[in-house]
């Protein structure tokens, strides 16, 4: 069982001082993806960092301005570009005359993602280890794919903390999927972060994680289970996706199934990557699978 975390004390645009180095301002976008909505966080005092301003919502630009009041913002940083974290990195980037950084959009259609998510282009983009500092802060950039292929984390030095985006969410599980979303590629930078020993992660949906090892061994470990029932299905003789989802999300509400297909799908591709399924042609949403 994972020991999901999801009590959360917040109003819609108030600035919260969440540890000696961070606030949180929250947009008023609560959905199933979203949960109660999107933490933007301000790292630092006087110049400072914002990382993933949010959607494209007036409301919450306003809210932020107003946190931000005094200061200087010397970098814009995106953990990816769906359109609940970056939207709103150009216009806060227009009205504070700071860089957007993080890494442009794939360019893949997942059938998830709003139109402005292929145009997006930060002013610079960031690599794997690569850092943005201020007086008293230290982010630097992990990558991490898997939920999108141009996710990053972001780590902060000074109070060994990771921002990590929808990559871990104390209140859920992420969706991954494919083409886009990749199931080995997401387990490798699970076990990435997991390798660093962070005392706590601030996801942009929901509460911190704060017993963090944890928790990532259950997150992982319900990934495995998850293959395991694939294979059980498999083995029982269901072929096909939109059948195994029917059962194995049957405690699920109905309108997230399509998101449920598409993680079982890359389930299913890993799978096919490794010989233990087979089916014929390239691993689609719609294709029969079997064991070999």
């Amino acid at each position: 069982m994972i020991p999901f975390v999801r009590e959360m004390s917040f109003e819609y645009g108030r600035p919260d001082q969440v540890s000696p180095l961070i606030r949180r301002v929250v947009a008023k976008n609560p959905g199933p993806f979203t949960y109660l909505g999107t933490g933007t966080y301000i790292v630092g005092r006087g110049e400072v960092a914002v990382i993933d301003p949010g959607p494209d919502d007036p409301t919450h630009l306003e809210a932020l301005l107003h946190a931000l009041t005094g200061e200087r913002v010397a970098a814009i940083l995106t953990t990816h570009t769906h359109a609940d974290h970056s939207p709103l990195a150009r216009p806060l980037a227009h009205a504070t005359g700071a860089e957007v950084l993080g890494l442009p959009a794939p360019g893949v259609d997942t059938g998830f993602e709003e139109p402005h998510e292929a145009a997006f282009r930060p002013d610079r983009r960031l690599a794997h280890g690569e850092r943005v500092a201020g007086p008293g802060w230290t982010l630097e950039a992990i990558a991490t794919p898997g939920h999108a292929s141009n996710h990053l984390a972001f780590a902060l030095a000074e109070e060994n903390a990771l921002f990590s985006g929808d990559h871990v969410m104390g209140w859920s599980t992420t969706v991954v999927s494919p083409p886009d979303g990749d199931m080995t590629a997401y387990l490798a930078s699970l076990d990435a972060v997991a390798a660093q020993g962070f005392s706590t992660l601030w996801p942009t949906h929901g509460p911190p994680v704060t017993e963090v090892a944890p928790f990532l061994a259950a997150y992982r470990a319900h990934r495995l289970e998850r293959e395991r029932q694939a294979l059980d299905q498999l083995a029982a003789g269901r072929t096909r996706i939109v059948d195994m989802v029917q059962t194995l999300y049957a405690d699920v509400p109905a309108r997230l199934h399509p998101a449920a297909a598409h993680s079982l799908w890359a389930h299913l591709i890993k799978l096919v990557r490794e010989g233990r399924v087979a089916c014929d042609g390239e691993p689609g949403l719609g294709s029969a699978y079997r064991l070999p």
